[in-house]
């Protein structure tokens, strides 16, 4: 196989003229510079020099080598600064996973800035719940995942995960617009013992999180509606079925909705990103800044989402 130094140093000389010549445009000895041109002639097994007393004189071989060197090298110095932009995530793929409400409100934000910012940074995006998501970082098919837990309902990563904090959400009451409540700033959840709930499907962590807060108020919330898709939530609610506690990334201002916030409820929902460490991708740390940055954003513009240190 031929050695890409000794090409290179080969091109030098031909071009130089001497191995002295060579040698100084290089940083090389002359002494280096020869036994980098005998390697390579032993490598093709031909003379690559006609050596006079005080002149050299490339030989056909060496010539052509030359000729056909300069498409090599200069791919070889192509694909050198492609693993240098890699190895510092400019260059690479960016498998992504992410909960719907993120990738509804943070992604649009991050993504966006995160593709002019990293043009050559391929974004591949899977969507799905924590449950899903986070066996697939741990497998290595995703590099990032933006996952969620409630306070209430707390769990605990895998301990090969490492968990990066972006924002934080109040967990909003949602009332139809003619409910009797609906006109006050907050709500008691002892006030809404009676109500119909709308909740997620059992064993998620947000109807967990929503019968621990009505066990502290005292009652078990009568659930007669369950959906993991906000908007039949909120369909649900405007049609007077029943009341919903949401996250406030899940809130979207919808007539005949009216939302409110729980009298002294300081539960969150709280959103994180998560990577394995052994399998890091370099590319992360880049998607790390952007998702931050996002989730800053959109606490300067959402009701009830705060960015977490």
């Amino acid at each position: 196989m031929l050695n890409p130094v000794h090409l290179r140093t080969l091109t030098a000389v031909v071009d130089a003229g001497s191995f002295a010549d060579a040698a100084r445009r290089l940083g090389y000895t002359a002494s280096a510079v020869s036994q980098q041109i005998a390697a390579l002639e032993r490598a093709v097994k031909m003379p690559l020099f006609e050596r006079g007393a005080h002149t050299i004189t490339p030989t056909p071989a060496a010539v052509y080598l030359v000729r056909r060197a300069v498409d090599v090298l200069s791919a070889l110095d192509a694909l050198e600064e492609d693993v240098r932009g890699m190895s510092a995530g400019r260059i690479g793929r960016l498998r992504l996973g992410s909960f719907p409400t993120a990738s509804q409100r943070l992604l649009p934000i991050g993504l966006a800035a995160y593709a002019r910012s990293y043009p050559s940074v391929e974004i591949l995006l899977d969507e799905g719940e924590p449950d899903e998501l986070l066996p697939l970082v741990r497998a290595a098919e995703l590099d990032l995942a933006l996952v969620y837990r409630y306070d209430l309902a707390p769990r605990a990563w895998p301990e090969d995960l490492e968990e990066i904090p972006l924002l934080e959400e109040e967990l909003l009451l949602l009332l139809p617009e003619h409910h009797p409540l609906a006109a006050a700033e907050a709500v008691a959840l002892a006030d809404l013992r009676r109500a119909t709930w709308v909740a997620a499907r059992e064993g998620t962590a947000g109807a967990s999180c929503l019968n621990r807060l009505c066990a502290q108020a005292g009652y078990q919330p009568q659930l007669d509606y369950r959906s993991n898709d906000y908007s039949v939530i909120r369909g649900f609610v405007r049609s007077g079925l029943g009341v919903a506690l949401v996250p406030a990334l899940a809130h979207q201002p919808s007539e005949g909705v009216v939302v409110t916030r729980l009298d002294g409820v300081e539960a969150r929902r709280r959103v994180v990103a998560v990577y394995r460490p052994a399998a890091a991708n370099p590319v992360v740390t880049g998607a790390v800044e952007v998702l931050r940055q996002a989730g800053a954003r959109l606490a300067g513009e959402l009701p009830g989402v705060s960015a977490q240190a």
